[in-house]
């Protein structure tokens, strides 16, 4: 059931992501030909008004084919009235960037959802104290519950976060063990942590840990939900950039590139965990697709911006000859790193 859900999911956002620029390139008056899930050959086609909505055999993304326009063949031109080609290279940025927009959009919607049914909050209950550290030192112990904090009152564990770490301070900790209040002095301690890449960073920290099982589901209103979802949707973004940024400068090893089996298997594990963490998971993987074809590689999104910024910019197309030598080696560079995904993910199942 959870693969089932996971190619529903993937489906979905290739589907989403498509939708973006078909809608865009109607909106120009671009004739649609094809709109495919999946590619290769179609197990499942129905013509709708002028274009053929298909599903096909290897559902490894999805592409719209608009009248004039062909990835496998970029010297394949069409002048006519509803043509792609004669399009403004404004419109056809705009069209490009239509995917990739409707990916973010798609995230943002879905960190919304998640707000309004109710984001889980770890709760300031200390799960663990570490040895020697200005928790331990201070007295604190696992199971307390902090409340206080240099005065003001504390619930969630973020809120512990943002008070520790203005510097090595004194601060003033209001403890809840056992039904008793009391009250320590504790200073944090500049100390060394890894971030989610495996760099070390350095960190005012006292040297405690969440309790995993004390969390609250908060919902928001309409702003703060809508302000929630933008901080995410961001966040995602950044997240994802460094990552690229990594991988490509080498700090992160090739091996730890996924690829469509490990997205499956693991929003198959995530369905387990509820429809919140299905949600969150899904709004991450969209904005990696809206990332991802933004890269400035022909045959994605990013490679077809590129090209029509070079139109704008001298007010002449790209050679067709150049243009189609970009595009096998864009496509060159897709299916090794396709290859590649497929080989860590066969990899990580057998060990």
């Amino acid at each position: 059931m959870g693969t089932l859900i996971a190619l529903i999911v993937f489906s979905f956002l290739i589907f989403f992501h498509e939708l973006g620029h078909f809608l865009a390139a109607r909106y120009f008056g671009v004739h649609v030909e094809v709109f495919s899930i999946g590619f290769g050959k179609r197990v499942l086609t129905k013509r709708i008004g002028e274009t053929e909505w298909s599903l096909s055999l290897i559902p490894l993304g999805g592409y719209v084919r608009m009248k004039g326009q062909n990835d496998s063949d970029p010297k394949f031109v069409s002048y006519d009235d509803d043509s792609y080609n004669i399009k403004t290279p404004i419109e056809k940025i705009v069209i490009s960037l239509a995917g990739p927009f409707a990916n973010f959009l798609l995230a943002f919607l879905l960190y919304f959802a998640v707000s309004s049914i109710g984001v889980p909050t770890p709760l300031s209950h200390i799960g663990s104290v570490v040895k020697e550290s200005p928790a331990a030192q201070a007295g604190i112990e696992k199971n307390d519950i902090i409340t206080r904090i240099d005065g003001q009152s504390i619930k969630y564990w973020k809120d512990i976060g943002k008070k520790i770490q203005q510097g090595a301070y004194n601060h003033q900790l209001h403890i809840l063990r056992d039904n008793k209040q009391i009250n320590l002095t504790i200073t944090p301690k500049l100390m060394e942590t890894k971030n989610n890449f495996g760099e070390t960073k350095q960190r005012y920290l006292m040297g405690i840990t969440p309790k995993m099982d004390a969390y609250e589901s908060v919902s928001y209103g309409l702003n703060d939900g809508a302000s929630f979802a933008y901080e995410q949707t961001k966040h995602a973004s950044l997240y994802i950039i460094n990552s690229l940024k990594k991988l490509v400068s080498g700090l992160i090893p090739m091996e730890n590139l996924g690829g469509v089996i490990g997205i499956v298997d693991t929003t198959s594990k995530v369905s387990h965990m509820g429809i919140v963490a299905l949600l969150m998971f899904t709004a991450l993987i969209s904005v990696n697709l809206g990332v991802v074809n933004l890269l400035p590689i022909p045959a994605l999104d990013g490679g077809h911006v590129m090209f029509h910024l070079y139109e704008l910019i001298t007010k002449k197309p790209a050679s067709e000859e150049i243009m189609f030598k970009l595009t096998l080696l864009g496509w060159s560079i897709l299916l090794s790193l396709m290859l590649l995904g497929f080989y860590n993910d066969i990899n990580r199942f057998f060990g």
